[in-house]
């Protein structure tokens, strides 16, 4: 069996493969330094869980102040989180990218630190890491292009606004994100999850229905199509999806200052048909990503998904048979669930093993259940949703190392002979992203 699993590593870790979600940004394509692997969001995850007394992520460009900060508050936790699989990826990262094969202290980080920092000013680093972990193209949001400077290496989606998004404690969240496209004149960076909303001052407000519908069409009309493969955005376990009239959304709307669940979900609803609409009429073809299985908490966020969502979704799904839905599934409990409306519903598939479905058990627990039942052409095989091609690296050598694993259970029981098992291989890593997205090879 271990001859097999290396053979099979071995061969996988040939084909180029494609990255399908990140949030890498063309100015800092690689970590800067120690705290971008170390106090990557998930690893910040397991020290809070260890009893680290931050659990918020690092600013998007920290200062040395903050990264010192927090490094040293991080480092008496390191030791209890040995065991858990992110920390596995940072210590691949170190390993094989940076030669450091030594436990992090307060004495020796700044070491370390340098180094990292040292090769993030190679202008050819970045691509030498896709190269070993053969990564061939990586889709990331848009704004983060900064003007085209990596094209070849990304690809782009648009992640603007969330509409049927929710927010810890607020219910007008749908109108809060459309108001935000609606006062800008070209797609920017979305609201974050955790949005103060003391912080928004905007000069167009959603007033009326009048203003659901101009704005809507405000945001279809600056999708740039030409520039973007997919649209990516979320859907919230918390909203009950179906059908909502415009009287309905007059109604809520007047009782905006005081909205609660009910209204929350007729925002959602409403405004969610009408871009589903446009799509489907547009004739564009844009394919739509969604992550679902993950609601926030006061940090990040939790497992989350009732199995009512999973229906009403099939019905949305049913009803705009031309758009082309891709799921990313943060719930490894509802996995099987959605594999049923995809063997049913050929305009939905499903992509990877997105947040708390990235662990090696969850990984393998849902390759074996879409390669039971999912035609391998609806099987979006890997995306690391990683902030540098680091990180990018590290989730490769870890997908791999599953797919692997359990491809050879499956030769093991006679179901795939080995070049059965390199074909789904190669189709869901590299073939798939080609013909369901129109990813084409970069590097």
């Amino acid at each position: 069996m271990k001859d097999r699993f290396d053979f099979l590593y071995d061969e996988i870790s040939t084909i180029p493969l494609y990255d399908v979600h990140t949030h890498m940004d063309a100015l800092h394509l690689t970590a800067r330094g120690l705290h971008d692997v170390l106090l990557y969001h998930m690893v910040i995850s397991d020290l809070y869980n260890a009893g680290c007394p931050d659990g918020a992520r690092m600013s998007e460009s920290p200062d040395e102040s903050e990264i010192e900060f927090r490094i040293e508050r991080a480092l008496p936790f390191v030791k209890h989180i040995q065991n858990t699989s992110c920390f596995w990826g940072a210590r691949i990262i170190l390993k094989d990218l940076y030669g450091w094969d030594e436990p992090i202290t307060k004495d020796n980080w700044k070491k370390i630190h340098e180094i990292i920092a040292k090769k993030y000013n190679e202008a050819s680093w970045a691509r030498e890491i896709l190269k070993k972990a053969n990564v061939t193209r990586l889709c990331t949001e848009l704004w983060r292009g900064h003007g085209g400077v990596a094209d070849d290496i990304f690809h782009y989606a648009l992640e603007w606004a969330f509409f049927t998004r929710c927010q810890w404690g607020q219910f007008d969240t749908a109108l809060l994100e459309l108001e935000h496209a609606w006062n800008q004149d070209e797609p920017g960076a979305p609201l974050p999850v955790t949005t103060d909303r003391t912080s928004l001052n905007f000069k167009k407000t959603i007033k009326s229905l009048s203003d659901v519908n101009d704005a809507v069409k405000h945001y279809c009309g600056r999708i740039p199509y030409g520039k973007v493969l997919s649209a990516a955005s979320h859907f919230s376990t918390d909203i009950s999806y179906g059908s909502v009239s415009g009287a309905e959304m007059e109604k809520a709307l007047a009782n905006r200052e005081g909205a609660g669940a009910a209204e929350r979900d007729i925002y959602a609803n409403y405004i969610n048909e009408m871009f589903l609409n446009e799509i489907e009429s547009n004739g564009k073809n844009l394919v739509l990503q969604f992550s679902l299985g993950a609601e926030p908490l006061p940090f990040e966020t939790g497992s989350k998904l009732r199995t009512e969502t999973v229906f009403e979704l099939a019905s949305m799904f049913d009803k705009h048979p031309k758009v082309r839905f891709s799921l990313f599934l943060a719930n490894e409990a509802q996995n099987q669930a959605f594999c049923t409306l995809c063997r049913e519903l050929p305009n939905v598939s499903m992509a990877a093993y997105w947040w708390h479905n990235f662990f090696p058990s969850s990984i393998r627990k849902v390759m074996n259940e879409r390669l039971e039942m999912m035609a391998a052409n609806k099987q979006l095989g890997f995306f690391s949703d990683a902030c540098c091609a680091d990180w990018a690296y590290a989730k490769t050598v870890i997908v791999k190392k599953q797919l692997a694993e359990v491809l050879a259970g499956k030769i093991g029981q006679g179901q795939y002979d080995e070049k059965t098992a390199l074909a789904v291989a190669r189709q869901i890593l590299n073939e798939t992203p080609q013909t369901l997205l129109g990813m084409k090879p970069g590097i």
